[in-house]
């Protein structure tokens, strides 16, 4: 998803943390937004604007797509600096660095999954995906080699630009999706191999929207995940992957939805 702006970020407070420097009971959390794979943390303006306007503080984090292990350590050192509750946010990709990221961190009140994959414990991507027919877009991957300061090499994969916007993106528009071609983020190959060591969702609430109509997660496995959640909430809309992109309102709904029902206005 394209670089549309400048990240919003919540600045640190005096102390240090982030986030609601007051106690629970009536005060909103603190959302936030852990975007997926070919995308960076603007992927979210539209919804930061939204919750912005309707009080929340927003934090939309860097991923680094490098793999589980490396993004749901930075995430869960980052979601340790915030006080009061939190609503975690994750997309694509961000659902598997969440649900790992969330494990032993007790203000973590509910779990949002935007068109999102979220294995179980000992799950990988590849794996749990592998229960379904395979996504559009696994036919519309690039592999490039990559090289690591320390020596170590891997493989990053993009999505080709001329299949991007019918793999991805087909509810915007074709220049919308000619840009996000451009500016898209890698993610490490082997990420989709990784297996999750915590799976949060298990014992915190889960929020689950599904698009309809997403060729890069199989719908079916976005309603078999929620299911296997036991989801307070699922949404199903008409929507591409980049729901957050193209239906904003929806998206922006169900994490106030998820605020509400943990007992923060």
């Amino acid at each position: 998803m394209a670089l549309l702006s400048a990240l919003t970020v919540v600045p640190a407070h005096a102390s240090g943390d982030l986030g609601n420097s007051t106690a629970p009971g009536g005060h909103k959390p603190t959302v936030v937004l852990v975007h997926g794979a070919f995308a960076d943390g603007s992927s979210w303006n539209a919804v930061v604007q939204r919750l912005q306007h309707d009080g929340y503080q927003v934090i939309a984090p860097p991923n680094t797509l490098r793999g589980v292990r490396q993004d749901s350590t930075y995430l869960n050192s980052l979601l340790k600096t915030i006080k009061g509750p939190i609503v975690l946010v994750g997309h694509s990709y961000g659902g598997e660095v969440i649900s790992q990221a969330a494990a032993g961190v007790h203000n973590v009140e509910a779990l949002v999954y935007i068109n999102a994959i979220m294995p179980d414990k000992g799950e990988s991507s590849a794996s749990l995906s592998g229960k379904f027919p395979p996504a559009p877009i696994t036919k519309a991957f690039k592999k490039v080699p990559f090289r690591n300061g320390d020596g170590t090499t891997g493989t990053d994969l993009y999505i080709q630009p001329a299949k991007l916007h019918a793999t991805f993106a087909q509810d915007l528009s074709q220049r919308q999706a000619s840009v996000m071609a451009s500016t898209q983020r890698t993610i490490a190959q082997s990420a989709f191999t990784d297996k999750l060591t915590e799976a949060a969702w298990r014992n915190k609430p889960v929020y689950v929207l599904v698009g309809r109509q997403d060729r890069t997660i199989d719908p079916s496995l976005e309603r078999y995940e929620a299911k296997r959640a036991h989801a307070r909430k699922t949404v199903e809309i008409n929507s591409s992957h980049v729901s957050l992109i193209s239906h904003p309102q929806a998206v922006t709904d169900l994490i106030v939805t998820a605020a509400h029902d943990s007992g923060h206005q």
